[in-house]
């Protein structure tokens, strides 16, 4: 059961492609006080290689792992465990780097199907406010865990925008600026310290 309501807890989700600045906002946030859910695709990327030594990331790893399905099955359970454990924080909010419908949005993206049942759980977990960061050329980087270029980082942040409406979000852009701008640009947006 969600107990979202009765605990008055905002569950807001900072969401944008690769290279958009979200992981050092989330980590602004954080020193802020704030408690924040920390991205699994890193941490699942790195087991996916350490465990398949001739797997070749090349392109994002929801295409590069041996079995796709089961790699996103796995990235969607995690992220609904991360929902609802974020049920036993005590405070006014909590973000999320990345939500549920990102795991279909990517996979729209790079063309992988799944049945209903699988987008299920968008419609089930909801979030109280999406955030969405814009593509940034200037700090696009490729490293260990991240591969796309920025055209794909681009496309992804289409498929994302399109997704979460779909779901049925409004969506608030974070506009480009310094991590301190773009926090407070967040926390006057939510009216908080």
């Amino acid at each position: 059961m969600n107990n979202n309501y009765l605990l008055d807890l905002k569950k807001v989700v900072i969401t944008g492609g690769p290279s958009t600045g979200k992981t050092s906002v989330i980590e602004n946030l954080e020193k802020k006080g704030f408690p924040c859910v920390h991205e699994l695709i890193r941490s699942m990327t790195s087991s996916e290689k350490n465990e398949d030594k001739t797997t070749n990331f090349e392109v994002n790893p929801i295409v590069s792992v041996k079995d796709p399905k089961k790699f996103n099955q796995n990235l969607l359970d995690g992220r609904i465990k991360q929902y609802t454990d974020a049920d036993s924080i005590n405070g006014e909010v909590v973000f999320f780097d990345r939500g549920i419908p990102d795991v279909h949005a990517y996979m729209n993206c790079f063309g992988q199907e799944y049945s209903s049942d699988f987008e299920k759980p968008c419609y089930t977990y909801k979030y109280d406010q999406i955030l969405l960061m814009p593509p940034w050329k200037e700090i696009h980087v490729v490293d260990n865990e991240r591969f796309e270029s920025f055209e794909e980082a681009e496309r992804i942040y289409k498929h994302l925008k399109t997704t979460y409406e779909h779901v049925g979000y409004p969506i608030t852009l974070v506009p480009i600026g310094t991590i301190e701008e773009r926090t407070q640009f967040i926390l006057e947006l939510l009216n908080l310290k």
